[in-house]
């Protein structure tokens, strides 16, 4: 009997890492009081409104939707860019729906052509994603410290000994974890840079309407799109060629559940995603393209979103603080707190000190080297449970908790 085919296996990809969180989840479920859930940053607020009015109005969606989004979609993203991105007169074709912002950031490398052993540049403290999208088309992530001069990155060398050139560069403002905010002088250095070596810039957007201090809470987190970021073309039109800016509704209108994201950038490189997408089937459910195209309308339903978190992050920044734990002084906006502990706490320790007081965090090693000696706290648990953890951190013995 002939023996079976073995299949190519898959590329080697690290270990999800929320799995090494299970012991500790169940000792922070020791607490008396219950856990609070500071770690994965899900959600927990209601959906709006206005996303399940539109989501009922639109249920019986008996056909296909199409990949490109309805000329609705297209245009409330378009509008929404213009009005709070500050990225005016974007096209049709440089605008499309995605399924959630994460099959983006893991599949743009495979739609956009990336192969075996090019060079894909992401932040040194990033989302585990970006590594991995690289790593299932064979190929090489690198960590770069974004907020710097790209002239001073330091780069797999080729046989010649000279730095090689990338192909792929994720940029992510306001970071996960860090919550660092990339001003345009930052942006515009480094698409100067890719575009020198032929290198497509990506964006990472999804945090951007919850800024926390100034300038970005009167000026907004500016995005690569922002003509002051790419330039204009000899006719005076915006120069997006090479760039694409990832944006997710998961957190600004709490539709985590519903996947509603889109992408928008340079038109030829959308045709190149939009063609793969379609013979992939990869297509943003039609109820759901209805949900995106009301919310993106709807500015009242995330200035509450806003106050909610930044109320629960006032809270928190107060509370680790009299546990001795450091903020970073950039982290300025989005869903996270990115502490610091004392020398000799390992950030595993610092996860195992809040499970003492039934509090589940984020290592920072989940997000690079760049984040030993880091924890990630959320603003996703409910006020009450917030509440409950800046009472826990202020309490007797907390303290001691975070001494090596």
């Amino acid at each position: 009997m002939a023996s079976a085919t073995i299949l190519p296996r898959p590329p080697a990809l690290p270990d999800f890492p929320w799995d090494s969180l299970r012991p500790y989840r169940a000792r922070a479920a020791q607490h008396p009081d219950g856990v609070v859930d500071l770690a994965v940053g899900t959600p927990v607020d209601d959906t709006p409104a206005v996303a399940r009015q539109a989501l009922a109005d639109s249920s019986n969606a008996p056909g296909y939707p199409t990949t490109v989004g309805t000329p609705a979609l297209r245009a409330a993203v378009i509008e929404w860019m213009a009005r709070r991105r500050g990225v005016p007169a974007l096209m049709d074709a440089e605008v499309i729906p995605t399924i959630g912002s994460k099959e983006s950031v893991a599949l743009l490398p495979l739609q956009l052509g990336v192969g075996p052993g090019d060079l894909v540049l992401h932040p040194r403290a990033a989302y585990p994603t970006y590594d991995v999208g690289a790593r299932l088309v064979g190929a090489h992530p690198v960590p770069v410290d974004t907020d710097a001069d790209p002239a001073t990155w330091v780069l797999p060398t080729g046989p010649d000994g000279t730095p090689r050139d990338p192909v792929l560069v994720w940029l992510n403002s306001p970071g996960n974890p860090d919550g660092h905010v990339l001003s345009v002088a930052q942006m515009a250095r480094v698409v100067a840079w890719a575009r020198r070596r032929g290198a497509v810039v990506v964006s990472d957007e999804c945090y951007a309407e919850l800024p926390w201090a100034e300038p970005w809470v009167s000026q907004g987190v500016p995005s690569l799109l922002d003509p002051r970021v790419g330039g204009t073309r000899p006719d005076g039109a915006p120069d997006r060629s090479g760039l694409i800016v990832l944006y997710s509704l998961s957190k600004q209108s709490n539709l985590a559940g519903y996947r509603a994201a889109f992408l928008a950038g340079d038109a030829a490189l959308v045709a190149a995603v939009t063609e793969v997408r379609k013979h992939a089937g990869l297509m943003v459910p039609a109820p759901v393209q209805a949900v995106i195209t009301a919310v993106l309308g709807d500015e009242a339903h995330v200035a509450a979103q806003r106050e909610t978190y930044r109320r629960r992050r006032a809270l928190l920044v107060e509370a680790v603080a009299d546990v001795g734990l450091v903020a970073d002084p950039l982290s300025v906006a989005g869903l996270y707190l990115w502490l610091r502990g004392p020398a000799g706490m390992s950030a595993f320790d610092l996860v195992g000190a809040f499970a003492e007081l039934g509090i589940v965090v984020a290592p920072g090693d989940f997000y690079g080297t760049a984040g030993a000696g880091h924890v990630r706290v959320s603003l996703t648990d409910t006020d009450e449970r917030v509440e409950a953890a800046a009472a826990r951190l202020r309490g007797p013995g907390a303290a001691a908790l975070f001494r090596p």
